[in-house]
């Protein structure tokens, strides 16, 4: 696939209020989902390991929080950290990768180059050959220039990855990384073949609501971009400005706002959105009510 378009006195103690110099690369505020995401691989463990003592009402309760929470991790901790690495030391923004990874099952690296792919398609429509930039384009799989059923986009999205291609794409340009996204794979499946020695009752019990939050992050997507605009560079995202999504969802809200922007840090998209409302406002960006998940909700949902 072709691409288109630092006087002060000597001390021998640092400053604390230099932390960020020395450990996050951006904001000292990136503790918040380093935090999170140690607590989200913990509560994943907690959650196996509880397996035996859960009733089945229990597990399919804490099942579907596990679920919801790979959306999340997903769309908030994870697509935050491609943006802006959350460290200054290159081994720790590798080792914190290869812990996203084994929470959330799938490589980080990779993941990392087809959101980068996904910004410079921004959910494009089909060239004249069917091809998309995006691979995550909502209009990839659909039909006459339209954008392709939510059913589709959400059931099967998990499925369509080609991953020797992916590879194959990134090796071209960033061998190391590539070899990297290998060894977050072959770490994967080490550890969940560990997972199922161990318990394999628990871990399949696991695996459909593994499946279904990978499709809740597809639904998330696909609302980010319905009803958006992918020819006018304001207007390629639909945003959501609820304020306990955003609280929670660490801004991922400001969609139409991101991909306007992408290297905003997630703490300053509010202002951001301030920033440009009026010529978001102009050019007819689209504005939803609920969270993008409910998008289908929405009162104003267009026509497919």
């Amino acid at each position: 696939m072709n691409d288109r378009n630092r006087q002060g006195r000597t001390t021998l103690a640092p400053e604390p209020a230099r932390l960020e110099h020395r450990l996050f690369a951006h904001s000292r505020l990136d503790v918040i989902p380093v935090g999170l995401a140690a607590a989200h691989l913990a509560a994943v463990l907690a959650l196996f390991v509880s397996f035996e003592r859960l009733s089945w009402a229990g597990f399919a309760v804490l099942g579907l929080l596990y679920a919801i929470s790979i959306s999340w991790s997903i769309n908030s901790i994870a697509h935050n950290f491609i943006h802006n690495p959350y460290f200054v030391s290159p081994i720790l923004n590798r080792s914190f990768s290869l812990m996203l990874s084994l929470t959330i099952g799938f490589s980080q690296a990779m993941y990392h180059y087809v959101h980068l792919w996904h910004h410079a398609g921004n959910s494009d429509r089909p060239a004249p050959d069917g091809t998309t930039i995006d691979y995550l384009s909502i209009y990839r799989h659909g039909r006459n220039g339209r954008a392709e059923s939510p059913w589709g986009y959400v059931f099967l999205s998990y499925f369509r990855d080609d991953l020797s291609e992916i590879l194959s794409k990134i090796a071209s340009r960033r061998p190391d990384d590539a070899r990297f996204g290998k060894v977050e794979l072959a770490c994967v499946a080490v550890f969940y073949v560990a997972l199922l020695v161990i318990d394999w009752r628990a871990l399949i019990c696991l695996v459909p609501f593994y499946y279904l939050g990978h499709c809740l992050s597809s639904l998330n997507g696909y609302y980010e971009h319905f009803g958006a605009d992918p020819d006018r560079p304001i207007a390629w995202g639909v945003s959501s400005y609820g304020r306990f999504y955003n609280w929670t969802w660490m801004n991922n809200g400001y969609h139409a706002e991101h991909h306007y922007r992408p290297k905003q840090h997630w703490t300053q998209m509010p202002a951001l959105h301030k920033e440009i409302a009026a010529a978001q406002q102009a050019a007819g960006v689209r504005v939803i009510r609920r969270a993008h998940a409910l998008g289908f909700l929405d009162p104003s949902l267009p026509a497919r």
